[in-house]
């Protein structure tokens, strides 16, 4: 399982690489859209991850 922190570094790598991929390729090439949909899918887990933190305090 993944700590906040771990993530939110992921985060902000796999967000970097996702914008230098966007303005050599586009925003539409499929590199792109593959970096978005795992952003996504990394976004939403560290909500899940903040969501279970405030239920258990």
């Amino acid at each position: 399982m993944y700590d906040t922190d771990k993530l939110l570094k992921e985060i902000e790598t796999l967000r970097k690489t996702m914008s230098s991929v966007a303005l050599k390729q586009g925003i539409t090439s499929l590199e792109s859209i593959a970096l978005s949909q795992e952003l996504d899918r990394l976004l939403n887990m560290y909500e899940e991850l903040k969501k279970e933190q405030k239920s258990f305090r």
